[in-house]
């Protein structure tokens, strides 16, 4: 398929973030900072306006650690959410985008506290290529879940017990990959998901599990580029 070049891919998502900077952020907003290659892209768009002169007075939350260190390469003046516990709007990648916008978060290990930086956003955009869009959740990646180390293998059992087949994250050199709040991700494929819902209920209702993938109706608006171009998506009402 035309898109699984990663070249046109890269083209691709640096297309979206950028057109979602330019549509999107505003002067004198606090925005969320996503994490990511994609989110990256809108990052360095983000600079790059300021350089010209733009945006000077925008304030961004980073998702997470690498968010922050890029930011911080480039000048972008940064708050947090006790500071300014609202905001405006946060742009932000995802793996992968059913037609609702409901979508798979946390491929790069940020999960977490991207969603709670979405949560606190009125508005949410993300940004993405064409490879991301998907018929259901869970066809073409699996979800990730954010586990406390202590008592993992018992998170395992009941997350196979759902019906997935769990793969432990690792990280450089094969070590356990570790969260920026020190927890384990345990990727799930559950396969084509016929009710996302009802499993992020059971998700949020085990102890142990401190985040899950599955962002449902966080998504307001997709900006998806591919060989036509960038086009911008509204949640369906």
């Amino acid at each position: 398929m035309e898109f699984d070049s990663s070249a046109r891919t890269g083209r691709y998502k640096r297309a979206a973030a950028e057109a979602a900077v330019d549509r999107f952020f505003l002067p004198g907003m606090r925005v969320g900072l996503g994490t990511g290659s994609t989110a990256a892209f809108a990052v360095r768009r983000l600079a790059a306006l300021r350089a010209q002169g733009h945006l000077l007075d925008v304030v961004g939350v980073p998702t997470s650690h690498a968010t922050e260190a890029l930011a911080l390469e480039l000048s972008i003046p940064l708050t947090t959410l006790e500071e300014h516990p609202e905001l405006d709007v946060t742009i932000d990648g995802a793996d992968e985008v059913a037609p609702d916008l409901s979508v798979i978060k946390g491929g790069g290990g940020a999960l977490l506290r991207e969603k709670i930086v979405a949560q606190a956003s009125r508005r949410v955009v993300i940004v993405a290529d064409v490879a991301k869009l998907s018929p259901k959740l869970g066809t073409h990646w699996p979800v990730p879940v954010e586990v406390l180390t202590f008592g993992w293998r018992s998170q395992q059992l009941f997350l196979e017990s759902l019906g997935a087949r769990v793969t432990p994250r690792r990280g450089d050199g094969g070590a356990p990959f570790l969260t920026d709040q020190g927890n384990l991700v345990l990727d799930c494929a559950f396969g084509p998901i016929d009710a996302p819902s009802e499993l992020a209920a059971r998700l949020g209702a085990r102890a142990g599990i401190v985040g899950h993938g599955l962002f449902l109706g966080v998504a307001t608006d997709l900006m998806v580029a591919g060989p036509g171009g960038v086009e911008h998506r509204v949640r369906p009402t």
